[in-house]
């Protein structure tokens, strides 16, 4: 199994049960994919970069996963179809990236 970062933004206008909703959502994403959850890191609303749908901000959520296959092509693909869900990374994480703090 490797391990991925999956980073997903979401619609910035959401109430706290929404936001709920969507994390429960992709919980269950993972898991009926034989994913498993290492870590969440909610950030909350962010600025962006540029607008997305005329929102200049997005709510972002970004996982730590542990999954076998392609999560690009199974999970990324179904997280996608959300309405509230705006834009989803997946990203191999891979250890000669992390640089050393001296």
């Amino acid at each position: 199994m490797n391990q991925y970062d999956l980073n997903l933004i979401l619609n910035p206008n959401l109430s706290a049960e929404q936001v709920q909703t969507e994390k429960d959502y992709i919980e269950n994403t993972l898991k009926n994919n034989g994913a498993e959850m290492a870590s969440l890191d909610d950030v909350g609303n962010r600025r962006l970069a540029y607008a997305i749908d005329k929102d200049r901000e997005g709510y972002y959520l970004m996982y730590t996963i542990k999954v076998g296959g392609n999560p690009e092509k199974e999970i990324a693909s179904t997280l996608r179809l959300r309405d509230h869900v705006r834009r989803v990374l997946v990203v191999k994480d891979r250890p000669e990236w992390k640089t050393k703090k001296a």
